[in-house]
């Protein structure tokens, strides 16, 4: 199965592999791409590795396809970001695949593409195997406390707890940290947890101020029509909840 949009998180491939046998293959590009840009290509030592650490793999967004051009991530000053799997930069593209323009709209398309390449709006890390991995849309990353903090590796967190089934995370105002995470969560059927369980839960896993602050449970997520959630619509809900 190739899957392209929202990416999936490593706990949602691990489970489709391992209880339904699908071969999972993650592709990535924007509407403005053409569409397709990377391929996340199973390498031979790929196979070797545990089922939850080969998943991990596979939700990055991969490689550059060969046909579509050029890839790289780049910081604020257009310097490409080292391969480290840590520092995060922006995903530019150019190539044969990239629109010439957004129609009738100029302004628009200097800003993202008025250095020859085209920006991309997704922030990123390289890791050291030249695999790129989105770890947000940039406009959505959560500052706090001058630490950056991507909703979707904490939402990749969450969605390993027995008893969660979906789960969004979004900034929120927050006193003395700037910002802070706050997670919406859909459960399983039947399944239970309380909030500090999912906050305990996350505290374990990544660094621990990327905890989610709150927890909202919710029956389902705002999506588009193609199925991406509507952060927006969640982010004015949790600054509501907030604020009481």
């Amino acid at each position: 199965m190739v899957t392209a949009g929202a990416p999936p998180a490593a706990a949602t491939i691990e489970r489709l592999e391992g209880e339904l046998g699908w071969e999972v293959t993650q592709v990535y590009g924007l509407t403005e791409t053409g569409p397709f840009l990377t391929v996340c290509e199973p390498r031979p030592e790929h196979a070797q590795l545990a089922p939850a650490e080969r998943a991990v793999i596979k939700a990055r967004q991969g490689v550059e396809l060969v046909t579509s051009g050029e890839l790289r991530v780049v910081d604020s000053a257009g310097k490409e970001v080292p391969a480290d799997g840590a520092a995060m930069g922006d995903i530019v593209y150019r190539g044969n695949v990239i629109m010439t323009g957004y129609f009738k709209d100029p302004e628009a398309t200097e800003a993202v593409m008025g250095d020859g390449w085209f920006h991309t709006g997704d922030a990123a890390v390289t890791h050291p195997d030249g695999y790129v991995e989105s770890r947000d849309r940039i406009k959505d990353v959560i500052i706090s406390g001058g630490e950056n903090i991507s909703s979707v590796e904490v939402e990749g967190v969450l969605l390993r707890h027995p008893a969660v089934q979906e789960a969004v995370i979004v900034g929120v105002p927050h006193p003395k940290w700037g910002e802070a995470p706050f997670a919406f969560i859909v459960l399983k059927p039947g399944a239970e947890a309380a909030p500090d369980d999912l906050i305990a839960f996350a505290r374990e896993r990544p660094a621990h101020f990327k905890a989610p602050h709150g927890v909202a449970f919710v029956t389902e997520l705002p999506k588009t029509a193609t199925g991406k959630i509507r952060k927006y619509v969640l982010r004015n809900g949790a600054l509501a909840i907030v604020a009481q």
